[in-house]
């Protein structure tokens, strides 16, 4: 399954790090908007090596293809929208999502309380290495 979101980028979170048990992780949150009568906010999450190679910035109209993946933590479910490739738009208008979006409230990225630690190594078996 692909998934694949349309939008601009209006926040780029600090960026987070730690070491796990497989070594030090690394991770950037950034919220992008979608365009249309009912513009949603939607937090994704980057991870490693991509935060340099996607190199993204304020007002970016991109094209991101998403992983959504949910998990349990104390008996409260959380959900990640993980980047693993970002297209920038040449023309610079964004056109909405392409497929449905993530709900509003983002994942365990987004800053709030109850949020759980990430995974062990900040890597899941999913991960591309591209």
């Amino acid at each position: 399954m692909s998934l694949k979101i349309t939008g601009a980028v209006i926040e780029l979170l600090e960026e987070q790090s730690g070491t796990g048990k497989n070594g030090p992780w690394r991770k950037q949150d950034f919220i992008l908007e979608t365009e249309g009568q009912y513009a949603n906010k939607v937090c994704i999450t980057q991870w490693g090596e991509n935060i340099e190679k996607f190199a993204l910035k304020l007002q970016d109209s991109v094209t991101v293809h998403i992983d959504i993946q949910s998990r349990e933590y104390n008996g409260r479910w959380y959900t990640d929208v993980k980047a693993w490739r970002i297209e920038r738009d040449e023309t610079g208008a964004a056109s909405g999502a392409e497929d449905a979006p993530a709900g509003p409230g983002a994942g365990p990225g987004a800053p709030g309380a109850g949020s759980p630690p990430p995974a062990e190594d900040g890597f899941d078996e999913d991960d591309l290495p591209f």
